[in-house]
């Protein structure tokens, strides 16, 4: 192992202790109450092994054989019930930490600022957040738990046997520890099968998300059946990884099985020979009785049964490193916070101004952009103008506060734009972007989203001031219409106007619009500009970042900006 993938691994395993620590308590009395429950067999199997000698020899016992009989039902109910009792807590337990983690992963992702791109798609994170984090259930409920009677129970057990017959503890001391040392050869290959299976799931639902992205353009090109094919080659991928785990697994659990059949064929071999007199050693001072050969017995595929439990919970923690080593990754990952926390805020009060002073950004590559100064008041309708890689979407990004500047300072509403004022701005302002995105509901939602209560007749006259209600009456359900979160049943331009409707609707004072007209014809881009001037004639900060003179004519300002380094 090479030092980088021993340190990706201890980073791992220490991604996973932090997601275990909330709820260390619980799993840890989980795991106590489930080795109680196995050490509970030892009295069990005594009376077991008391009423079957009763039955053969005729001889009278220790406990009469309904004493017995009760005896080992009150024992054996008291296990079931702290075993019940004990998974029940584990589970709680790791649906806690399973939900405070996803939670955080969500949290985090959602504070990242867009304007840096970041090394993991969306689909991957959802699926690492969906999907994977789920396969940490079973080491949380069943590896620990499994762990803790591995170092416990075969121990007692093999005390409780050499007390009984040397003979049959040494066939258990020696025949125990190939379980573990078998399990340490393929843990490394189980835990590199895991890794590349969860790295071929995040790929394939990357695919599938960039290829989604680009469905219309696929069938612009005719090129729908290389997408089909490279979905084929992405599931022979995920199948093989697949498969290969399962080999695994199944090779290790055919294996162990058989290490374990061996040790408990041996031990009734030896119970066997000795009970019919043919092996006079191995029992101290008196020949084995039928009571203790029949408690011995009992007691030895129990003795395997924790070690079993661990191989079997071996591939749960091989999964669940192979998860903790994509969130760790995450966390690792330089990502860019937005000003602020992010979270629901009383809109900030004060006039709808913006004031720019020696503002610059430091680019991911270095490159130093810097912004001419600059004054918005309230009402204003500005258009911020240059070529491209000037800086225009990421000037209106450090306005709305969605990164923070390397230099300068930012006013708005007459206060600086910091941590303790960003969630309060962006409560007032509505952005308008480039790439149209909605939420997979209706029309009706889609528009009532970031707006006040519903009021039809402010829904219609938000859509004729966008030009857009030709575009309702055209759909088949009109509002009702369920379009998908890329505007499904919408052209390009269709879905910019209807999300200036949504601007208009939502009432903000301060609207950011970035290259509303990009890539649209003539026509729609005029009915684009008429729906932004109205957005303006309603009293409304409008800044808008274009290549479209036409719209930057009609602005009442006009920023220019130049590339610098």
């Amino acid at each position: 192992m090479s030092i980088t993938e021993t340190e990706e691994h201890d980073g791992a395993s220490e991604r996973l202790r932090r997601l275990r620590r909330p709820v260390h308590g619980r799993l840890n009395a989980a795991s106590a109450l489930s080795v109680v429950s196995a050490l509970l067999w030892i009295p069990q199997a005594a009376c077991a092994a008391q009423i079957l000698a009763m039955l053969v020899t005729r001889e009278p016992g220790f406990l009469g054989v309904w004493s017995a009989v009760g005896l080992f039902l009150a024992i054996g109910i008291t296990r079931a019930a702290v075993t019940s009792y004990a998974e029940g807590l584990a589970f709680a337990a790791a649906d806690e930490a399973i939900a405070e983690a996803r939670g955080a992963l969500v949290a985090a992702e959602s504070r990242k600022s867009a304007v840096v791109a970041g090394a993991f798609s969306s689909a991957e994170i959802a699926s690492l957040a969906a999907d994977k984090l789920s396969a940490v259930t079973p080491y949380l409920t069943r590896y620990a738990p499994a762990m803790a009677r591995t170092r416990a129970v075969p121990l007692v057990l093999l005390i409780v046997a050499f007390s009984i017959s040397w003979a049959v503890g040494l066939v258990l001391l020696v025949s125990g520890p190939l379980i573990p040392v078998f399990m340490a050869l393929v843990g490394l290959a189980a835990r590199d099968a895991s890794e590349r299976q969860m790295q071929e799931i995040g790929g394939m639902n990357a695919l599938l998300l960039e290829r989604i992205r680009a469905l219309a353009d696929l069938r612009l090109l005719d090129a729908t059946r290389r997408a089909v094919a490279d979905f084929d080659q992405a599931a022979d991928r995920l199948r093989r990884q697949t498969m290969e785990v399962l080999r695994i697994a199944f090779l290790s659990s055919a294996v162990l099985e058989l290490f374990s059949a061996i040790g408990v064929a041996l031990v009734a071999v030896y119970v066997g020979f000795a009970l019919i007199g043919e092996f006079s050693f191995g029992a101290y001072a008196t020949p084995l009785t039928v009571s203790q050969g029949i408690f011995l017995l009992l007691l030895a595929p129990d003795f395997f049964q924790p070690l079993r439990d661990l191989a079997a919970a071996w591939h749960d923690k091989a999964a669940a490193l192979a998860v903790a080593g994509e969130i760790a990754a995450v966390e690792r990952e330089y990502a860019l916070g937005i000003v602020g926390d992010g979270k629901p805020a009383t809109p900030l009060t004060g006039p709808a101004t913006v004031d720019v002073g020696a503002l610059a950004w430091r680019t991911p590559s270095d490159r130093t952009i810097r912004f001419p100064d600059f004054h918005v008041g309230a009402g204003s309708a500005v258009a911020i103008t240059g070529q491209s890689g000037s800086g225009k979407t990421t000037l209106l990004s450090l306005l709305a506060g969605l990164a923070p500047a390397a230099e300068g300072h930012i006013g708005v509403a007459g206060q600086p734009l910091d941590a303790t004022s960003a969630d309060a701005w962006r409560a007032r302002l509505t952005w308008i972007g480039q790439m149209p995105h909605f939420v997979n509901a209706s029309l009706r939602a889609n528009l009532l989203l970031a707006g006040p209560e519903r009021d039809d007749a402010r829904l219609e006259r938000a859509l004729a001031g966008a030009s857009a209600s030709g575009i309702v009456q055209a759909l088949p359900r009109g509002l009702d219409t369920r379009i998908g979160e890329t505007g499904y049943g919408v052209s390009g331009g269709e879905a910019r106007r209807l999300t200036v409707a949504r601007a208009l609707y939502s009432g903000a004072d301060i609207v950011l619009a970035d290259e509303p007209t990009a890539d649209l014809d003539d026509e729609t881009a005029d009915a684009v500009i008429d729906g932004l001037l109205a957005i303006a004639a309603r009293g409304a900060t409008l800044i808008v970042a274009t290549h479209d003179m036409r719209l930057a004519r009609r602005m009442d300002q006009t920023i220019a900006l130049e590339a610098t380094s």
